[in-house]
């Protein structure tokens, strides 16, 4: 940390100290949010009165593990390729397996840094079905829709999708409406503002009266998202607000929303820990859809669902 951003966040701290009057909860909902504010020490700053609540987290924590079987289970086919985000391997399904175990045992499992990476890897490889775990918001929904436009103008039969695309929005509407949520107020991720926007926020503050504030994720801009936060509380105002002003606004990029739009639809998604979210994900649309990999290699549903056992979405909640 600077000696800059050190003094702002000094400043902050001591604004935030003699603004709170009473205890307050406030949930950040990305998980980048949450390990920068691990990292930085932020949650040590905060008067007593702050209560830090983690939110939904990351998108591949939050994926079904009915996907992550449907992925392990693909990748241990000899003719497929599994393409992934490097992130996603460890990430274990229901049966305690993870696609890092899959590649050891000999299943071609690719770390991929673009979703564009895929389309080079099919076109090397014309007899093997090719698959990407398309996982992430909507910060990474356009590069998908990007690869799936591209795959389709190509022509490249082999190159499917398993998406696994959720949408915020949704989840916090299911959050915010449970009667015993007991979160104040709601830091936003900006990176996720900076694609969709903050129109989808504004009508979750109104109807259950909650302060959003849109944040960035270094230190003093943490900071300031939790300050602004409570001044609204303490005011009893409960609207959107931008603290990320140089990077999110309130319509979003134009461009990246109309490529999602032109791809997917918004789909009930399972999210792990959670259950089925309304319209909680993406799914491809038509002509798209052809791209599915259900559709060239058909899933054999779990007969177990691990989900009775598994208290992750009560402790959320």
């Amino acid at each position: 940390m600077s000696p800059a951003v050190a003094g702002r966040v000094s400043e902050l701290a001591a604004a935030l100290a003699c603004t709170v009057s009473r205890p307050w909860t406030v949930m950040e909902v990305c998980g980048g949010q949450t390990h920068a504010l691990l990292r930085h020490g932020i949650d040590q700053l905060l008067p007593e009165a702050i209560t830090l609540i983690h939110g939904p987290g990351c998108p591949v924590c939050v994926t079904a593990t009915e996907q992550l079987d449907q992925a392990i289970a693909l990748a241990s086919q000899p003719e497929v390729i599994l393409c992934s985000f490097g992130d996603m391997l460890r990430v274990p399904g229901s049966q305690g397996r993870n696609l890092l175990a899959v590649r050891g045992e000999g299943g071609d499992v690719r770390v991929v840094y673009s979703p564009l990476d895929v389309l080079a890897v099919a076109q090397h490889h014309p007899d093997r079905l090719v698959v990407f775990l398309a996982v992430g918001f909507e910060t990474t929904a356009p590069a998908t829709a990007l690869l799936a436009r591209r795959a389709l103008l190509a022509g490249v039969p082999n190159l499917t999708l398993l998406v696994c695309h959720v949408r915020i929005a949704p989840v916090l509407e299911v959050l915010m409406a449970d009667p015993h949520c007991r979160v104040d107020g709601i830091l936003a991720a900006g990176n996720v503002c900076a694609v969709v926007g903050q129109q989808e926020y504004v009508g979750i503050a109104k109807r259950y009266r909650r302060p959003i504030v849109v944040t960035g994720f270094e230190a003093d801009a943490l900071l300031e998202g939790i300050l602004r936060c409570v001044l609204q509380l303490e005011r009893g105002d409960h609207s959107v607000e931008n603290a990320y002003q140089g990077v999110a606004n309130d319509n979003g990029n134009g461009a990246a929303q109309a490529r999602i739009a032109a791809v997917f639809t918004a789909v009930d998604t399972d999210w792990r820990g959670l259950g089925v979210i309304p319209a909680g994900g993406l799914g491809l649309r038509p002509p798209y859809d052809v791209l599915a990999v259900e559709g060239h290699a058909p899933h054999q549903r779990s007969i177990e669902s691990p989900r009775e056992a598994c208290i992750s979405g009560q402790v959320l909640q």
